[in-house]
């Protein structure tokens, strides 16, 4: 067996091993990315690139809105394939219920610095044509922006290197010890400390964490430009992302900058299978249709699914192992590993580095789940 160093190795060339590397690497230190396939992919490249600030609770948000301060920050500096765009996000209600939510949705956003307005029956079908007639509403977020994920993480990756990082593809890691990492070409790397990056596989390494994959299904168009102008999402979407049901669909299409419509969203828990669940993608489109009428008369290209990292609190796994001393943990994101990414790397960076943190860490430790697992045990 060979053995090799690194002052730090990041697991994992999605998006957040990608940021995490960057971060790493431009506050001084020198980090390894190993990812055993291809850069970006995985549920990196299997979402929809929605950079959105959630509000179901205050942990969830405080990490989006850091994340979409950074990703502001960020925009002028990223490629023209990553396609930053911001076409903000319509929350769509269909009933007065809704409407209510969209109004207390608003407040909130409001209250913490987000421009927000509510909009009624007339200017939603102004702003949005296609919508069915029988929307009578919902909130424009005009900031929230939309990315093409795989192209971003390469370039994050790129800005890591270009800073002191390196990079290792097509090798695994086979095995994660308190000295270091063994890969799967039987090389070692002694390393102090170990990021570990890799989304719902995670407890591949660390079978002891609370993750569990949860699959989701998309769908993409042919090209028609204009066809919808705003991320589309329904004000119901919060249900079927963090509820803990075997399976749900809600409405959530979002116009890409090659004129395309991407269309989601399903979550299915217990399925470890990529292939396409039929029964479940037409759910997820007469749900599409619901909002989109015209969308059933477009042409569907490709489909596909992809599996998110999710915890028991819908809240990410950042920082260090309580278990494993030379482990941090970035992982755990379930739909938010896009938005969330670059919080997350700054984060972990601040917290490797020793300093102040800008986001309250204590509700994204890991040892707040990992306590009560070894307690259970």
């Amino acid at each position: 067996m060979s053995r090799q160093s690194a002052d730090i190795v990041v697991i994992g060339g999605g998006i957040v091993g990608a940021a995490c590397a960057r971060a790493l690497a431009q506050s001084g230190r020198a980090p390894l990315l190993i990812e055993r396939d291809v850069v970006g992919g995985g549920a990196t490249a299997a979402g929809m690139g929605h950079v959105v600030a959630l509000d179901d609770g205050i942990a969830e948000f405080a990490l989006c809105r850091r994340s979409q301060i950074l990703w502001d920050e960020l925009a002028p500096e990223l490629p023209a394939g990553g396609e930053f765009e911001r076409p903000g996000t319509l929350w769509i209600a269909r009933t007065d219920r809704e409407l209510e939510a969209a109004r207390q949705k608003r407040e909130f956003y409001r209250q913490h610095g987000m421009s927000a307005e509510v909009v009624d029956r007339a200017a939603i079908h102004e702003i949005e044509p296609n919508l069915h007639e029988a929307v009578i509403g919902g909130l424009v977020v005009e900031n929230d922006a939309v990315v093409y994920p795989p192209v971003i993480a390469q370039w994050l990756i790129d800005q890591a290197v270009a800073a002191g990082g390196k990079l290792r593809l097509g090798v695994g890691v086979v095995a994660c010890t308190a000295d270091g990492v063994e890969l799967t070409d039987g090389t070692f790397i002694t390393t102090p400390l170990v990021i570990n990056a890799t989304g719902h596989t995670a407890t591949a390494l660390c079978p002891e964490l609370p993750l569990r994959p949860r699959k989701g299904h998309l769908a993409i168009t042919a090209r028609y430009p204009g066809f919808v102008r705003h991320q589309l999402i329904e004000l119901g979407y919060l249900d079927s992302a963090h509820g803990r049901d075997q399976s749900s669909v809600a409405f959530n299409v979002q116009p890409r900058a090659t004129g395309q419509m991407l269309i989601g969203s399903s979550r299915q828990f217990d399925d470890d299978r990529a292939e396409i669940e039929l029964p479940l993608l037409a759910a997820m489109l007469r749900r599409a249709f619901m909002y989109l009428p015209g969308l059933a008369h477009l042409d569907i290209i490709r489909t596909w699914t992809g599996f998110r990292a999710t915890t028991p609190d819908n809240l990410p796994l950042i920082g260090p192992h309580p278990q494993r001393p030379n482990v941090f943990l970035a992982t755990g994101h379930e739909g938010l590993g896009i938005t969330q990414s670059l919080a997350t790397a700054e984060l972990v960076t601040q917290l490797v580095q020793n300093q102040p943190t800008t986001l309250d860490p204590d509700a994204y430790a890991p040892a707040r789940l990992l306590d009560e697992v070894a307690h259970a045990g």
